[in-house]
């Protein structure tokens, strides 16, 4: 009863809305289908390209593996020379030309007899002791090296002049006779390599900027 006396208007009874489970197949299809198309219209507009790439370091002169490889996609352009994936079969089993680092691009120039050091140039190894090898020092540094020789000049009696030159670090690694050493393998000028191997005394590395 209302306020006034009067009864109150009956409700009508409630309306439930009734979803077709075939409506509920439908619409998941439709999704799935937008979603694959997507993907397929994605996948063909991609313009990366696959090609070879080392997964592991390799020597100059080591003969390339199955297992040395990867196939990565890269946009590559014209002027990038690669090796697409289509020719892998033609580059197991010959060797690197050059050294090549894990994850580097192949390209055809680097495979063939070894080519390593580069003409007029040479690979120099030293020993590092602690304190002198800057701690910013990598393969790729541009350093100056500079050995103080531990014999005196014969028949004089004086120390002779320390013995320098520019390089670029090729590789370090610590020396495995438990010294403390680092041995740093050095890309350097021909003549430079073989004034720096006839001395005898201790090497220290100087950092030089880029550009250098």
């Amino acid at each position: 009863m209302t306020a006034n006396g009067a009864a109150p208007p009956a409700r009508g009874p409630a309306l439930r809305r009734h979803v077709s489970p075939l409506r509920i197949l439908l619409a998941v299809v439709l999704i799935l289908s937008f979603a694959l198309a997507g993907a397929v219209v994605a996948d063909r507009i991609d313009t990366r390209l696959p090609v070879m790439a080392t997964v592991r370091a390799i020597d100059a002169g080591q003969v390339i593996t199955e297992a040395d490889l990867a196939v990565v996609r890269v946009a590559a352009e014209s002027t990038v020379t690669t090796v697409p994936e289509t020719d892998r079969g033609s580059v197991v089993g010959r060797t690197a030309a050059v050294p090549l680092v894990a994850g580097a691009l192949l390209s055809p120039a680097q495979l063939g007899a070894a080519a390593w050091p580069p003409k007029g140039q040479s690979v120099v190894a030293v020993g590092v002791k602690p304190g002198r090898l800057p701690s910013g020092v990598t393969p790729g540094s541009h350093v100056l090296i500079l050995i103080v020789p531990t014999a005196t000049a014969a028949g004089t009696g004086s120390t002779p002049p320390v013995v320098q030159a520019e390089a670029t670090v090729w590789s370090l690694e610590e020396a495995k006779d438990q010294s403390g050493d680092t041995a740093v393998s050095l890309l350097i000028a021909a003549a430079d390599g073989r004034r720096l191997a006839s001395v005898v005394g201790d090497v220290t590395l100087v950092q030089l900027g880029v550009g250098r």
